[in-house]
């Protein structure tokens, strides 16, 4: 088969059979053999009975639905696992992506060689309550994943060579960083295509302003499992012997002072009076106490099933 085609979808009734028409006809156009999975995430609306529908006349049309409400990561996680296309492309059902982009990154995926091309909607029709704020999250996610060559992370636009979705695991809402979850697991060669962005034809967009921040918390989430996961104690531990070293340092200071005191004739005073002693002293608390995260984080780590999952391109 030569495409699969992902789309999550929640409450899009609306927009299905006009998306599902444009795929079917770019897929003819182009002859492609594909399939096109519909992961219905809780809607609450008709959207599993058009599905339903798509099915009866055509096998071509498959669908997963959920009980509830998951979230998009999960929908791809579950699309991406039935997915039997050399090439997986993933779409939102809101129609702002563009069926008319899949065979230019088709090509992009089985002629130039990528292993994952995201698209970039570089003309956007959203409000600047949205823009700015998507902007800053872009430059961060550049930053911290080191794929500076990526200017929308969280375009739903993307292709894949199959092995990529079959060797990541999204899960939380990490769908907004498929990029560098293939990079963590060795597939370095990411392209970027420019596509249409079209405005949201049908309803509102289901995503809030909280996703900018939880954007962030699971940006932290993944760089730091992803440089320190699997050795817990290069971080934990590095720090703490840090802390606990500079702390001992000024505790040794703030006695020599005492000493030096009580030797030139000065009122004698207790160690305790000098608040420099408690923050000399918590410090070598704290420093203790992640020195032993560290420790525990590394036996935890040792003990994990996954301890020695590691991805193989290929064996002889």
């Amino acid at each position: 088969m030569d495409i699969s085609v992902v789309i999550p979808l929640y409450n899009e009734a609306e927009s299905l059979p006009e998306l599902y028409a444009w795929i079917k006809r770019v897929m003819e156009e182009n002859h492609f053999s594909y399939e096109v999975i519909f992961v219905d995430d809780g809607s609450t609306d008709n959207s599993w009975e058009i599905i339903e529908g798509f099915h009866q006349k055509s096998p071509a049309v498959k669908g997963i639905r959920f009980r509830r409400n998951y979230g998009k990561s999960p929908g791809l996680h579950c699309g991406f696992q039935r997915a039997e296309g050399d090439v997986v492309i993933t779409m939102d059902a809101d129609l702002q992506d563009s069926p008319d982009e899949i065979p230019e990154l088709y090509r992009m995926i089985t002629e130039d060689g990528y292993d994952l091309v995201s698209g970039w909607k570089k003309k956007r029709y959203d409000p600047l309550s949205k823009t700015i704020p998507t902007k800053l999250f872009n430059a961060t996610a550049r930053r911290f994943s080191g794929i500076h060559n990526l200017h929308d992370f969280n375009c739903g636009l993307k292709a894949y060579k199959k092995i990529v979705v079959k060797n990541i695991e999204i899960y939380n809402d990490m769908h907004r960083y498929i990029p560098y979850l293939a990079k963590i697991a060795g597939f370095t060669k990411i392209g970027e295509k420019v596509v249409h962005h079209q405005a949201r034809k049908y309803g509102t967009t289901k995503f809030g302003l909280d996703r900018f921040v939880n954007g962030y918390l699971d940006l932290i989430t993944l760089w730091f499992t992803s440089k320190f996961g699997k050795k817990p104690m290069h971080f934990f531990g590095l720090w703490g012997s840090v802390m606990f070293f500079v702390s001992f340092i000024s505790l040794l200071i703030v006695l020599g002072a005492k000493m030096v005191s009580l030797m030139a004739g000065m009122p004698m005073r207790l160690v305790t009076d000098s608040p420099y002693f408690y923050v000399a002293l918590t410090g070598m608390i704290l420093g203790t106490q992640l020195f032993l995260a560290g420790f525990v984080g590394e036996l935890i780590s040792r003990s994990s099933p996954n301890r020695n999952n590691y991805k193989i391109a290929e064996e002889i």
